[in-house]
C-alpha cells in the first residue's frame, strides 16, 4: 500500500456512524484449559483444526495492514492464548510493527507462572487475568475445573515479572457471584490489582443466558459502597474504553465495570476482532464475518485485504441490540469468537 493511501483520512476504518476503529483484538486459539459455563461447553467442544488457524506470520501480516488503516492497539486473546506455543514470539513481532503503541493480552492465568517473564521480555504492555471467584469451590463451579491455585500463582508471577497494573476480569452472575463482590473489592484495595466486573453476556455455548441472571452494574456498585464507602468516577480515561472506572474515595484502590447489558457503550466502540481461524468480526455480537484467511492463502495483495477490512467495518451496525426483541445470539460461543 502506498504512503499516499495510508495517509488518506478515507483509509481509516470508519463505519457508517462515524466510529473510527483503532483497536484490534486477535484470538490465537479457540482452545482452553478451563470450561467456564458462560464461554464454552463442558464436554466435547468443537475446536478449529490446527491447519485452519492463522499462523503467527499471517497474523503479523494482518496487523501490518491494519496499521496502515490507523490501528495502533492490539489485544491477544483466546480461548486461552497461552495454550498456544510461543505466544511471546507473536507479541515480540507485533510490538516491532511501526505504528503499534500498545499490546495487551487476556489470559486465565494458569500458565503465567511459566510464561509471565517471557511475555514481559517480549514487550507486552498490558495484562488482564480472568478470575470470576476468590474461593476454590465457586471457581470450580464456574470453570468446571480445579485450577484455582494455578491462577493465584499466575497472578503472583505476573506481579513478580513487573506487570503493573494488572487487571482482573470478573464475570458477575446473579445467584452465583454476589458474595464475591466485596472480596474482590478488598483485592482491589489491598492486592495491587484493578478489578473489572463484567456483566454476564449472551455468548454461552449452551444458549442458556437469561437477562434475569445478569448482575447489573448499579447493584455491584451499591454492594461495594455499602462495604467500603463512596466510589468516585474516574474521568481521565479513554471514553472509548469499555470499562467505567472508579476509585475508592480514600484513595486505596480502583475498580472498573463493563456494563455491556445495562449500559451499552456501542456509540463509542473502536474495536473489531480477528478470530483464530481468520475471520474479521466488526462486533462481538456480529452475525456476519469477513474471511481474510481465504484472501491470505489465496494470494491476495495487501490492498485487497485492506479493502476487505474496510468493508467489514463499514457494515457495522449501530449496536448489539441485547436489550431489544431483535437480538439474535451469535452461533459462535465466546471461546470461538475471542474474548
Amino acid at each position: 500500500m502506498t504512503a499516499e493511501m495510508s495517509e488518506s483520512q478515507d483509509d481509516r476504518l470508519i463505519d457508517s456512524f462515524g466510529r473510527v476503529h483503532t483497536n484490534l483484538r486477535i484470538s490465537v486459539t479457540d482452545r482452553c484449559n478451563l470450561r467456564c459455563f458462560y464461554c464454552m461447553p463442558e464436554q466435547d467442544p468443537e475446536f478449529v483444526p490446527r491447519a485452519e488457524l492463522l499462523t503467527f506470520e499471517e497474523i503479523e501480516r494482518v496487523v501490518r495492514i491494519a496499521t496502515t488503516l490507523g490501528v495502533d492497539r492490539v489485544r491477544i486473546t483466546g480461548g486461552e492464548p497461552l495454550v498456544r506455543r510461543q505466544v511471546d514470539r507473536l507479541v515480540a513481532a507485533i510490538v516491532r510493527i511501526p505504528g503499534i503503541r500498545d499490546v495487551g493480552l487476556t489470559t486465565n492465568g494458569i500458565f503465567l507462572k511459566q510464561q509471565a517473564p517471557l511475555l514481559r521480555k517480549a514487550g507486552l504492555t498490558r495484562l488482564n487475568i480472568s478470575l470470576d471467584a476468590l474461593d476454590a469451590p465457586t471457581f470450580q463451579k464456574i470453570t468446571r475445573r480445579d485450577r484455582f491455585q494455578d491462577v493465584v500463582d499466575g497472578i503472583r508471577a505476573a506481579q513478580d515479572a513487573g506487570f503493573d497494573p494488572i487487571r482482573i476480569n470478573a464475570v458477575s452472575v446473579r445467584g452465583l457471584t454476589e458474595d464475591q463482590i466485596v472480596p474482590f473489592g478488598r483485592l482491589a484495595r489491598e492486592g495491587g490489582v484493578e478489578v473489572r466486573f463484567i456483566e454476564f453476556m449472551p455468548l454461552d455455548a449452551d444458549n442458556a443466558w437469561e437477562r434475569s441472571r445478569v448482575l447489573f452494574a448499579q447493584e455491584i456498585l451499591a454492594r461495594l459502597e455499602s462495604e467500603f464507602g463512596p466510589l468516585d468516577p474516574i474521568a481521565d480515561g479513554d471514553r472509548r474504553a469499555p470499562a467505567s472506572r472508579f476509585r475508592f474515595r480514600d484513595g486505596r484502590g480502583r475498580i472498573g465495570i463493563i456494563a455491556s447489558v445495562s449500559r451499552p457503550f456501542c456509540a463509542d466502540c473502536n474495536r473489531f476482532r480477528l478470530t483464530a481461524d481468520g475471520r474479521l468480526r466488526n462486533c462481538l455480537f456480529s452475525l456476519e464475518e469477513t474471511d481474510v484467511r481465504e484472501l491470505i492463502r489465496g494470494g491476495a495483495a495487501d490492498e485487497q485485504i485492506a479493502a476487505a477490512m474496510k468493508r467489514c467495518i463499514a457494515a457495522k451496525k449501530e449496536g448489539h441490540e441485547i436489550n431489544s426483541a431483535r437480538f439474535i445470539q451469535p452461533e459462535r460461543p465466546m471461546h470461538s469468537i475471542g474474548g
